[in-house]
């Protein structure tokens, strides 16, 4: 599955959230590296980054100074940080203008599937005067779905079953 930017933009503006904020350390959200393919990528992530798809415009990402790299595959722009005041100020700087924003939460842990981005990551969000909303609709629509070959190997798989 590839990062279908132009759709998930489309998604966001019908859902009238500024942008979908993937966030991850140490591979804590499996949800946003499948989504942005880092999953397959072989990457090894030890450090937190951060890539905003906004409702339009280009993506924006924030990642740390030792592992700069690992987000080069995906379109946007990159900024850098290698202290804590400049991963704050780059989250401001990426999250200019945005007011409503997905992450992988769930309100009261509801669904413990999309609830992957810890407390302290969603506080800081909101501490710089985002709001934080659950991604679980745009997961389901991007990133739990069946391609081809899944298909045809839970036909296989029904086949199988009911011969039994």
């Amino acid at each position: 599955m590839s990062l279908d930017i132009q759709g998930i933009q489309k998604a966001l503006a019908r859902e009238g959230l500024d942008g979908w904020l993937l966030y991850d350390f140490h591979g804590s959200n499996p949800v946003a590296g499948r989504i942005t393919g880092l999953d397959r990528a072989g990457k090894m992530t030890t450090r937190r980054w951060y890539y905003l798809i906004p409702q339009s415009g280009e993506p924006r990402a924030l990642v740390h100074a030792i592992e700069s790299h690992n987000l080069d595959s995906l379109p946007g722009t990159k900024r850098v940080y290698g202290q804590r005041r400049l991963l704050e100020s780059g989250l401001a700087e990426i999250l200019t203008g945005v007011k409503r924003v997905a992450m992988e939460y769930s309100a009261g842990c509801a669904i413990p599937y999309v609830a992957r981005v810890d407390a302290g990551t969603i506080e800081l969000i909101r501490n710089l005067g985002v709001e934080v909303v659950s991604s679980g609709d745009l997961i389901q629509e991007f990133e739990a779905v069946w391609d081809t070959e899944a298909l045809e190997s839970h036909r296989r798989a029904s086949a199988a079953l009911y011969r039994v």
